[in-house]
């Protein structure tokens, strides 16, 4: 009797120690407030009606690259100094290198996790001044990273250093069957840690071939914002032309229902890997969690379709977790930046973060309203080579980008679409303030209770004091370091009962 009592004591004590696994799954530009999440009926039904779905979940930047170095690692953008796609503009350069000790991932492997990297990770990974397909990043003792951006066919995957050529296998689909036979290899002795990253919705938006033509009747949201002529907004967005032309509309349908259709193939991933998870009798001691880089706009603003900007839809990102602490079909209202998303994870690992990460852990479970000001940071980028000589400012290449004949010449990028921004959320009060690095010193504020398309810039509007409270606390975020510093802004004034 006294046997059985021991060895039922020490179980007990084995299951409270085991460590939890974690699944993430990172997409690439996917939008929330387009409606990007609605062909993702498997991450519905296996995440969200099981876990907790955050509805102000946001990003450090509206990029790619600075936005997972800042996912990585915790660290705001002028903290990693990744500061855009570009390698001389930080990406998997140098510094990052060097950084890439101190990522969750690298602690969670120096605590003993199993750690597994499958898809995109930063742009520039894999190119020869990036150190070459032969690096595998500090902290994943099981690698297969794709070489440069994404991609639907024809690319390379750094298998644990060793490149693989592939032309006709879509993508997705390796990173799922990649992701389902690590899985059916562990096993409940050794903890683990796995990211899947694939390349949906990302341009060019290549649905998997039994999946085109599904949406074919899909149109890009029209909401009040869509295609409408600004003169209140930063000078980019008043780049001729605006309004943008009915004849580029079926374009931009076209792109909308293609991202839509080519996150098919992930939903299906989501649900092979819950499955084998569910299968290797480990789904009740994992945490998945689902979210995007960046988000991405398709006609707002008369924009075409890019990211980059600091509007709700380039910045605002899905964000779903389920795990074995996490309550169940529950919406959480508290405000996210994706550097909390490093805190918790180690935390979650029954770890302690540390302090030189600017995030801090997610509070579950609490329906308490947290007040946030969170920092959005973006460097323009102007580059030779993506001005089409056609267009009529080619001369002014270098300082314009992602310009085509195809839609009117419309840059979606320059060198002084350089920002920074609040975000600012409480229970009240859902402001956003934004300052540009242009010859203008431009600002935008915009009081999203009332205005949640962003419709009108009030800037000129506010009391000066609340104005001058904004850029002294946008000051302070912008030379912050630690969650201590990054998460105590100045106190508010009594004003903002006004809103």
């Amino acid at each position: 009797m006294l046997s059985f009592i021991f060895l039922l004591l020490l179980h007990t004590s084995l299951c409270e120690d085991r460590k939890p696994n974690f699944v993430i799954v990172l997409t690439d530009d996917q939008d929330v407030t387009l409606g990007g999440m609605t062909p993702m009926q498997n991450v519905q039904r296996f995440i969200a009606n099981e876990g907790t779905s955050f509805a102000n979940s946001y990003v450090t930047s509206p990029i790619c690259c600075p936005s997972r170095a800042s996912l990585l690692s915790g660290l705001h953008v002028h903290n990693h100094l990744t500061w855009n796609n570009s390698l001389h503009g930080g990406c998997n350069g140098r510094y990052w290198r060097r950084l890439e000790a101190k990522t969750f991932a690298a602690t969670l492997k120096g605590a003993g996790y199993n750690t597994f990297y499958a898809g995109k990770y930063l742009n520039a990974y894999g190119t020869k001044e990036a150190g070459g397909i032969e690096n595998v990043p500090s902290g994943w003792s099981d690698w297969h990273g794709l070489v440069g951006n994404s991609v639907y066919y024809n690319y390379t995957i750094s298998n644990n250093g060793v490149p693989t050529y592939s032309t006709n296998l879509y993508l997705t689909d390796v990173i799922r069957d990649l992701g389902v036979s690590y899985i059916e290899n562990q096993t409940e002795s050794q903890p683990f840690l796995m990211v899947l990253a694939p390349p949906a919705p990302h341009q060019p938006f290549t649905p998997a071939p039994r999946h085109k033509d599904i949406y074919n009747n899909v149109t890009a949201v029209r909401h009040p914002n869509f295609n409408i002529r600004v003169e209140d907004k930063h000078w980019l967005l008043s780049m001729p032309p605006s309004p943008l032309p009915e004849t580029i509309f079926p374009e931009l349908d076209r792109v909308y229902r293609s991202r839509w259709e080519s996150l098919l193939s992930v939903d299906e991933m989501v649900a092979d890997i819950v499955e084998t998870l569910d299968s290797q009798n480990l789904l009740d001691n994992t945490y998945l969690i689902y979210t995007s880089d960046n988000g991405y706009h398709i006609g707002q603003f008369s924009q075409v379709y890019d990211k980059r900007q600091p509007y709700e839809s380039d910045i605002k990102v899905p964000l779903i977790i389920r795990g074995p602490t996490i309550a169940k079909n529950f919406t959480d209202n508290q405000p996210i930046l994706n550097i909390d998303l490093a805190p918790t994870i180690i935390e979650l690992a029954g770890l302690k973060p540390p302090k030189y990460m600017d995030g801090k852990p997610i509070q579950f479970n609490t329906p308490k309203d947290r007040e946030r000001n969170m920092l959005v940071e973006y460097y323009g980028e102007g580059r030779d080579g993506t001005v089409d000589p056609e267009c009529p400012w080619a001369y002014d290449r270098d300082h314009l980008a992602q310009c085509y004949p195809l839609y009117d010449c419309k840059c979606q990028d320059s060198r002084n679409n350089t920002y920074a921004c609040l975000r600012h959320i409480s229970k009240r009060v859902n402001m956003k303030y934004c300052a540009f690095a242009d010859e203008q010193n431009f600002k935008e504020m915009y009081n999203l209770n009332t205005d949640p398309y962003e419709l009108i810039n009030i800037i000129d509007d506010v009391l000066p004091s609340i104005r001058h409270w904004y850029k002294l606390t946008l000051s302070q975020m912008l030379t912050c370091k630690g969650a201590d510093n990054c998460d105590n802004p100045l106190e508010n004034p009594k004003l903002f009962s006004l809103f």
